[in-house]
């Protein structure tokens, strides 16, 4: 918990108030980009684990050889997948950041509040890179996997060995998107108190009641985050499919 208070006066210039607040403040903005990159990182990576457990029960379809069992959980597993997804990219992210922590809170469950935070953006993060997983399986040749099943493996083992780990390789520059998308949509969190850049800067602001100069000295530093983690991103893939793929300039859909 920040408790901000300061008896010095703040130059009335635009530099002059932004050198000013550079020179006192900054170490707390530093403080405010770990916990951003460590959220957006850590959820970043557990919203494709969560992808890659439900992206097969949602594309999972019904053959002629199944039980009346069998149908009944793979179309209650396709229900309850497209449910989830829907949910999660059709309402905001800060509407469902604060429905889960005060949510939990009422049952009982007083999570850290980090932990809260990586929980909600992962979640959030994982409905995306399920349609990103899904479309990149859909494009894969599907004689591979009939291939597989003719060598005796079952539908799961050839998902799991064969067809999931090509469809992580070619969606690598849209995952690689989320993690720079939720650089920035770790803002949101501030609803709840987590305390990333943009929750940081309200409290610098709300210091001396100047607006313009710590929201410039945060966009500089989400820009600095962005574009560093873009240009790292690029190279990965480029090394790991063998090609300059190039990361397109991620849209937010959280706000």
């Amino acid at each position: 918990m920040f408790f901000l208070t300061s008896t010095e006066i703040i130059p009335d210039s635009f530099i002059g108030g932004l050198l000013y607040i550079l020179r006192n403040y900054f170490p707390m903005y530093l403080d405010g980009m770990k916990y951003t990159l460590l959220i957006a990182l850590t959820s970043t990576i557990l919203g494709l684990i969560i992808a890659v457990f439900i992206v097969p029960i949602k594309i999972q379809q019904i053959t002629g050889r199944d039980t009346l069992i069998q149908k009944i959980l793979k179309k209650t597993g396709v229900i309850l997948a497209t449910i989830y997804v829907e949910v999660l990219r059709g309402t905001p992210m800060i509407v469902q950041s604060v429905i889960i922590f005060y949510g939990l809170a009422g049952l009982g469950y007083n999570l850290n509040i980090i932990i809260c935070g990586i929980l909600i953006v992962s979640i959030n993060t994982s409905a995306y890179i399920i349609e990103v997983l899904r479309g990149s399986i859909s494009s894969i040749d599907k004689g591979q996997l009939e291939a597989a099943r003719s060598l005796g493996m079952t539908r799961s083992k050839a998902m799991i060995h064969i067809i999931i780990p090509q469809a992580i390789k070619n969606s690598i520059p849209a995952i690689g998107n989320e993690f720079v998308v939720n650089i920035k949509d770790t803002a949101v969190l501030m609803v709840i108190s987590v305390t990333e850049l943009y929750f940081i800067t309200t409290k610098v602001n709300s210091i001396y009641y100047r607006q313009l100069e710590g929201f410039v000295i945060s966009a500089g530093l989400y820009l600095l985050m962005t574009f560093t983690t873009t240009r790292i991103l690029y190279l990965v893939s480029g090394y790991i499919s063998g090609s300059k793929t190039k990361l397109s300039y991620p849209t937010s859909q959280t706000l």
